[in-house]
């Protein structure tokens, strides 16, 4: 009977465990400009299995603490998968991070951590799919976690961005039109074992899920859909340079270095929901951290500022919040970014300290649950819209224990925005 009933808890903690969907933890204040990269620029984390990539971020408080990171296995709705850690992972994980570096020439002081994909403890990743990279303290409690996807190379994903077929969200939204075509690989029951995300500008949180193929061309499966894969458009990124601290660059009003930290004040920027759109390149929420004045290590010597953030939008009073978003905070929508409204000035503002660069954000309103609104978005949404779309193709075999991601697909609207 005792044996029974072990044999049944055991069985109830694995199922639980297995079970458990993760979810991205946000960092706390001193932890700072988090990244993957991929041939030292910020890249959105989706690699081809077997790539060389690096994670970075920064510690303000600079006391050289002791951080590990574990790496787990996820299924395609990023519950844990079923495989043992030996079946995902060439090494181990649950090390400390040894490559770290402090600032210099910065008044805003900080350590500087890297790791490096593979490296002499995790020498590689055996299969494709979801995968949660936690960081932990010294007293193993989670700092913070970032998803980060590895695909194979095996079906095709021709996309292309079109304008929405609805009359009414022809001026809106785009639609995404794509295949998936396997190249010299038999897919078993594709209708239910293939599944997809559709992501817009590599953000998560407003991903579209559970798209079944709307019909199949011999071995090529089809979504050509009038709105189950159509994206609000949004409007342009917004941006400002402060790679020479000390000047007041592109969308920068003045600077104040009179004590202590930099304070970096913006241009006060206006809703654009009710103007026309404006062709503005940008880099869809990306940054790049640079100093001018550097003498060896961007990574090192780039300073940090207070960024004071200024936004006139009366209309949204007392209505959805609203925050400041971009690749920069993992685009979070978290009280450290919530604006708040001046009533005096009647102005949204917000102070956000931001390492020293080329930062490239976006207002984001979203409901007290965190739900974004995209129909009455600040900036409003615009067919002209450049952004970068992607398609990750997830595929389980009959008999397979955890989801493969066999595939990617890439598509820019800018290059389709007359269709």
């Amino acid at each position: 009977m005792f044996r029974l009933f072990s044999t049944t808890l055991l069985f109830l903690f694995t199922w639980v465990s297995f079970g458990q969907v993760l979810q991205e933890v946000n960092p706390p204040f001193n932890i700072k400009t988090i990244s993957f990269q991929q041939n030292n620029e910020n890249v959105i984390p989706i690699f081809r299995l077997g790539d060389t990539f690096r994670f970075i971020f920064d510690d303000l408080f600079m006391d050289e603490a002791n951080y590990y990171y574990t790496i787990t296995h996820c299924n395609y709705d990023w519950s844990k998968s079923q495989l043992s850690q030996i079946e995902y992972l060439n090494g181990l994980d649950n090390q400390r991070i040894i490559n770290y570096e402090n600032s210099f020439n910065t008044l805003q002081n900080y350590s500087h951590y890297t790791i490096n994909f593979p490296n002499q403890f995790t020498k590689g990743f055996l299969v494709s799919g979801n995968y949660m990279l936690t960081i932990l303290n010294n007293s193993q409690e989670v700092v913070f976690s970032r998803k980060f996807v590895l695909y194979e190379d095996l079906v095709s994903v021709p996309m292309v961005v079109r304008r929405a077929r609805v009359v009414k969200d022809i001026d809106f939204k785009h639609n995404l039109e794509f295949t998936i075509s396997p190249r010299n690989m038999m897919l078993q029951n594709p209708i239910q074992n293939i599944k997809i995300i559709l992501l817009k500008n590599g953000i998560w949180n407003t991903a579209i899920k559970d798209v079944k193929p709307q019909f199949t061309v011999g071995t090529d499966l089809v979504y050509r859909y009038d709105r189950e894969t159509q994206f609000w458009a949004g409007n342009e990124f917004l941006a400002f340079d402060s790679k020479d601290i000390r000047v007041a660059l592109n969308g920068i009003r003045r600077i104040d270095a009179g004590s202590g930290i930099y304070k970096t004040y913006l241009l006060t920027d206006e809703a654009r929901k009710n103007k026309i759109y404006t062709f503005n390149p940008d880099v869809n929420g990306n940054f790049v951290v640079r100093n001018i004045n550097t003498l060896t290590n961007d990574n090192l010597e780039a300073d940090y500022s207070w960024v004071f953030f200024s936004l006139s939008a009366p209309s949204n009073f007392s209505k959805n919040d609203i925050y400041i978003s971009g690749l920069f905070n993992n685009f979070a929508l978290s009280p450290e970014y919530k604006m708040e409204y001046n009533q005096q000035n009647k102005i949204y503002e917000k102070a956000i300290m931001i390492k020293q660069g080329f930062t490239s954000f976006e207002y984001t309103l979203a409901d007290k649950s965190g739900k974004v609104d995209f129909e009455n978005a600040i900036d409003g949404n615009f067919f002209q819209t450049e952004n970068d779309y992607f398609c990750i193709v997830y595929y389980r075999a009959n008999n397979d224990r955890f989801d493969r991601v066999i595939g990617k697909g890439v598509a820019n609207s800018f290059e389709n925005k007359q269709n």
